[in-house]
């Protein structure tokens, strides 16, 4: 039971009999009259109220949304009573969820069925839930309601949003744009035949097929004169390679910088990167790891990649315990026997919270060609130029004392034969995009 504003109203004015009927009868007796006829009118309108928990409740939802887009998830409301239903509702759908609006004004009449439609726009990632639905039914007299939350489980799985794909249309270009241009690091290998063109101006002479040239020699030439012409062949980049990502989802995984979870930044990159790699011909591997796998995508190649890829990622959420590096090596091991390009989605933060990283790098480095991607933390590089004050000088020293560090670890990655590449949220992702290309132009991949 609820009492509306009507009803405080209503006692309110029983101020006026009180003062009118003061001379004639005891102010106490007047008043004690008035509030048993106003409970008295309260009880008849909530027994003239509809029975919320006679109500039969049906949830349609979507099944799935990317994040910061839109979503519907509609109530039916059947009423088998004979009385209407006024009054108000709210499906209890977590906050992150971003339910709109919160409460919904309902009138039902007798034996129909209304529709509720609650728009989601969730800001975080995962599955959100909804429990229960709360309706208020109120009397004709709107003097007091009736309230019952009736349990109604729905929910809805939030995708990555992907925001890095707006990336992709420029790397695919820039891929296409390797094909003839690829280094070859051993004579015969390193890249893959396409096909013969003629000659053109500033093509590298050394790309010259004298035998396709010798075949041609006899045909005639644009002036219907037989001629020599230069035949040169065009490569791609080499296909069916393997690219093995491992995002680590521990505690240091759950920092957010710039407004955005590092694993957020990681799938972010992992994404763009296994929809560029499978563009190329590569095969993609994805294993979500701090102390067990948390999620993994195998065998997953062209239309069916991506799709897998968010669908893993999706209810995968940081663990606040410490990464086990120690059996990164196995796990890749299990994932791939070959030579791969093995993207590692890492904090590279403090030396001692680095220190297992760096002493299972040799065991990757020594077979694989390792890239270590890590978020770098924008507000540092401000904090550290800011020194107006003596505050802002500590500040300052600190975030100098951070980006050193940082600094430290990447230059011992790299002595250890890895590569690395670090980078603002926003800016990683096409980073390392740009690092798998330069790869695959230099023949590495």
């Amino acid at each position: 039971m609820a009492l509306t504003g009507w009803f405080v109203l209503l006692v309110a004015l029983g101020a006026v009999p009180v003062v009118a009927l003061s001379t004639v009868a005891p102010a106490g007796l007047v008043l004690l009259g008035w509030l048993t006829l106003c409970a008295v009118l309260a009880s008849l309108d909530l027994a003239l109220a509809a029975s919320p928990r006679a109500l039969r409740l049906q949830r349609q939802t979507d099944a799935r949304v990317r994040l910061t887009e839109t979503a519907r998830a509609t109530l039916l409301i059947t009423n088998p009573s004979r009385r209407v239903l006024r009054g108000r509702l709210r499906d209890a759908w977590e906050p992150s969820a971003g339910a709109r609006p919160s409460r919904h004004a309902v009138v039902v009449p007798p034996g129909e069925r209304r529709a509720v439609v609650t728009e989601l726009t969730p800001w975080r990632r995962g599955e959100r839930r909804a429990l229960h639905v709360t309706v208020r039914a109120r009397g004709p007299l709107r003097l007091a309601e009736r309230q019952a939350s009736i349990r109604l489980p729905g929910s809805i799985t939030v995708l990555p949003e992907f925001a890095a794909r707006k990336h992709l249309p420029s790397r695919l270009a820039r891929l296409r744009e390797l094909d003839g241009r690829t280094s070859v690091m051993v004579r015969g290998q390193g890249t893959e035949f396409d096909s013969l063109r003629e000659y053109v101006r500033g093509d590298d002479v050394r790309s010259i097929d004298w035998r396709a040239t010798a075949r041609r020699s006899g045909e005639p030439g644009p002036g219907g004169r037989a001629g020599q012409t230069l035949m040169v062949r065009t490569w791609r980049p080499e296909r069916d390679r393997h690219v093995v990502v491992i995002v680590d989802s521990g505690r240091t995984s759950a920092a957010r910088i710039a407004d955005e979870t590092r694993i957020d930044t990681a799938f972010e990159s992992t994404l763009l990167l296994a929809a560029l790699a499978d563009r190329a011909g590569d095969r993609v591997d994805v294993a979500v790891f701090d102390r067990r796998v948390r999620g993994r995508v195998q065998g997953a190649r062209g239309a069916a990649l991506l799709p897998k890829l968010v669908e893993m990622m999706a209810p995968v959420e940081p663990e606040l315990i410490e990464t086990d590096y120690t059996a990164v090596p196995s796990l890749v091991r299990s994932m791939t026997t070959q030579r791969s390009l093995v993207v590692l989605c890492v904090p590279l933060e403090s030396p001692g919270a680095t220190r297992s990283l760096l002493a299972m790098l040799p065991q990757l480095t020594t077979r694989h060609l390792v890239l270590v991607a890590a978020v770098t933390d924008p507000g540092l590089l401000e904090a550290a130029a800011v020194r107006d004050d003596r505050a802002a000088v500590y500040r300052a020293a600190a975030a100098e004392r951070a980006l050193l560090d940082a600094e430290r670890i990447a230059a011992a990655v790299r002595r250890l034969g890895g590569d690395v590449v670090s980078a603002a949220p926003l800016d990683l992702p096409p980073a390392v995009a740009d690092r798998y290309l330069a790869y695959k132009a230099a023949g590495r991949l």
